[in-house]
């Protein structure tokens, strides 16, 4: 009640006409001509911001958790070591695995020099035919061997590997999910993370607007924040539409993912939004923003009328570049003051003027 109050004093001390006895007085300030503009209808619909890359970084081999690089919150960079587990049994392994080759490569080249032996006898026809079929099988068993045994090199290079497991992608990490000493497996989850770089909004869209999204092919997304106290609506325009290939049973609703410009600022993973879609053409009031004053729960531009000025509630929509749509309040055609500060100046020292004035008539 107490804010209302205030709300009505400050129209009625501001309201006050100018009474100018000189209309020949230029203003101290510029002014503009409120003017109709052609503007895109929309239909706004709530949405969630959610992260594009999200995901969930498991354990690739067995082993005990030795080392944990990071922890919720953290930010990681793409190809950081998240996890270290003990690797003693992977490098034994790995160890016994290269030996293996190591001997499979030299029965080979053994068995490559028998063959090369029995074919120079052969062809001095100082041999049977079956004694070079038996070299030439026994060289391509020992390639079969050593093919396999560099095989089981690799698996047992790559298990060593999985003992330190990296971040897929820049981001921010969400979960932790072991603890320093803990026991690993294949499968087991390690760590959840998500990237901020690139980010999507998501709206269940009801079939009626799905003609006007499919032929707008873009979205609007707003979402709001508090900054130095006041709440500011910042506006991005989508780069990708993602539509469901079929409408929700129930709700008969669509879900779309509108995917915003990379690096988008002050945005993140489960803010809530609001995605504008376009459905036609409207006129509507357009003032400059600047000229739009705040006060408390009062919001009015000041109005020059043969030089006369007062300040005029009115209700303002959405923010058109560095214009403000009016609904309420202003007809096109009147003109507004583009400085609040010097036109409140302007009109206070008129209306001081104006009672002196009167006081003066009065004492005569």
């Amino acid at each position: 009640m107490a804010r209302q109050k205030l709300i009505w004093a400050l129209m009625f001390w501001f309201a006050t006409p100018l009474l100018a006895a000189d209309a020949t007085v230029d203003l101290p300030f510029a002014i503009h001509t409120a003017e109709k503009k052609s503007l895109t209808k929309e239909v706004q619909l709530d949405a969630v911001i959610e992260a594009v890359n999200r995901s969930t970084v498991s354990a690739e081999t067995s082993g005990r958790v030795m080392e944990v690089k990071f922890d919720i919150g953290d930010f990681v960079q793409a190809g950081s070591v998240l996890v270290r587990v003990t690797k003693a049994e992977q490098q034994s392994q790995f160890a016994a695995t290269e030996a293996q080759r190591n001997e499979a490569q030299a029965r080979l080249q053994e068995a490559q020099d028998e063959y090369e032996r029995v074919k120079g006898v052969f062809e001095r026809n100082l041999v049977a035919q079956s004694a070079l079929d038996k070299a030439r099988a026994d060289l391509k068993a020992a390639e079969q061997r050593f093919q396999a045994a560099a095989a089981r090199v690799k698996q047992a290079e790559e298990q060593l590997r999985y003992t330190v497991v990296k971040a897929p992608y820049t981001g921010v990490v969400v979960d932790r999910h072991v603890d320093l000493g803990e026991m690993v497996a294949p499968g087991k989850p390690v760590m959840t993370g998500l990237s901020l770089n690139k980010l999507r909004a998501v709206a269940q869209v009801p079939q009626s607007l799905m003609g006007d999204l499919r032929a707008s092919k873009a979205v609007r997304v707003i979402f709001s924040q508090y900054q130095d106290g006041q709440l500011m609506h910042t506006t991005v325009q989508s780069v990708r539409l993602q539509v469901a290939p079929q409408a929700d049973a129930r709700s008969h609703t669509f879900l779309v993912r509108a995917y915003l410009p990379e690096n988008t600022k002050n945005l993140y993973p489960g803010m809530a939004s609001k995605m504008a879609i376009a459905t036609g053409e409207k006129q509507t009031l357009l003032v400059p923003e600047q000229a739009v004053v705040h006060r408390s729960e009062l919001t009015a531009v000041y109005v020059i009328k043969d030089k006369h000025v007062h300040l005029r509630q009115v209700r303002i929509g959405r923010r058109q570049g560095d214009q403000l749509e009016i609904l309420a309040g202003l007809e096109a055609g009147e003109q507004v003051a583009l400085d609040p500060i010097e036109a409140g100046i302007y009109l206070k020292e008129q209306n001081r003027k104006v009672q002196r004035d009167k006081e003066t008539h009065a004492a005569s």
